[in-house]
């Protein structure tokens, strides 16, 4: 757990994360930080999640699939830590 809240902290003080935006009924844009696994969703409501130790090839079917937000919710959102930070 500390090593992971580490690498939490050193992505926020390192890391500007490029967000793409995304076709959906629920997501607005997520963003992926491989160097840290840190995959950052903005929800069509203006809040912001980043789940931690996600690795890319989830980031790249999130980008792939046909419904991002049933994707997310299948292997995301209960799979990996998180944090709201907006």
């Amino acid at each position: 757990m500390l090593q992971q809240l580490g690498s939490k902290n050193q992505y926020k003080k390192n890391n500007i994360m490029e967000m793409i935006q995304v076709k959906s009924s629920n997501l607005a844009a997520v963003g992926y930080d491989p160097n840290s696994a840190v995959l950052k969703v903005e929800f069509l409501n203006c809040r912001i999640y980043e789940y931690y130790d996600v690795p890319q090839y989830i980031f790249d079917e999130l980008l792939a699939a046909d419904s991002k937000g049933k994707y997310a919710a299948s292997n995301i959102y209960k799979n990996y830590n998180q944090q709201r930070i907006l």
